[in-house]
């Protein structure tokens, strides 16, 4: 399945970051039962290779797992190898958007601007992440997509909750990476599980 399929199950992206392997499991089985689909963590989370190994073997065949704050064309390799399919980055790098797609991953990297739009485009991008969005506005989006090819995939990232993802979604976007909105460091499984639901609820 390619990015936009995944976005269609669900579009909303959850991103771990700070999530300790030891919890990282039933905060999986948390987001699954509301219905998220995809699931990032951040490189600069506690042990993250082993949080993505983890949730690589036990919701691999049906939720899609990845990394985010990916810098290095060595982290790409060591991602896939965990059985991770999926790399977001805060920067627009050609070589690591190269280096996933030589390895069968979907890439979504950071971009702020239309020629760092348009150079991961280039470069092999699945989709876009508009970092930081809390710096950007639906109306620059809206802008952005009038230029990019048609159906290109742009999640805004940074400060994105459900009382702002109606507008966003009125401007084109395709999804968005929700950080704290959905998981911050000391949230229990219930408390995920609450705001995983009640994310998932406001888009409808």
């Amino acid at each position: 399945m390619g990015l936009k399929d995944w976005l269609q199950r669900c579009p909303l992206v959850a991103i771990l970051r700070g999530v300790r392997p030891d919890e990282v499991e039933a905060i999986g089985d948390a987001l699954e039962a509301a219905g998220i689909a995809i699931v990032e963590v951040p490189l600069n989370s506690p042990h993250p290779l082993d949080s993505i190994a983890r949730l690589a073997r036990r919701f691999g065949d049906r939720m899609l797992i990845g990394a985010g704050t990916v810098m290095t064309r060595d982290e790409v390799a060591a991602i896939a190898n965990d059985g991770g399919r999926l790399i977001v980055t805060p920067h627009s790098d050609a070589s690591v958007v190269a280096a996933a797609k030589s390895l069968g991953m979907i890439a979504s990297p950071g971009c702020f601007t239309p020629t760092e739009a348009f150079a991961m485009l280039r470069a092999g991008a699945d989709g876009l992440k508009l970092f930081p969005a809390e710096a950007a506005s639906p109306s620059v989006l809206k802008a952005l997509l009038a230029v990019l090819p048609k159906d290109t995939i742009v999640l805004p990232v940074g400060g994105i909750d459900a009382a702002n993802m109606p507008a966003w979604r009125a401007a084109g976007a395709a999804g968005f990476g929700i950080g704290s909105a959905i998981y911050r460091v000391g949230d229990n499984t219930a408390t995920v599980a609450e705001k995983a639901k009640s994310l998932v609820g406001s888009l409808h």
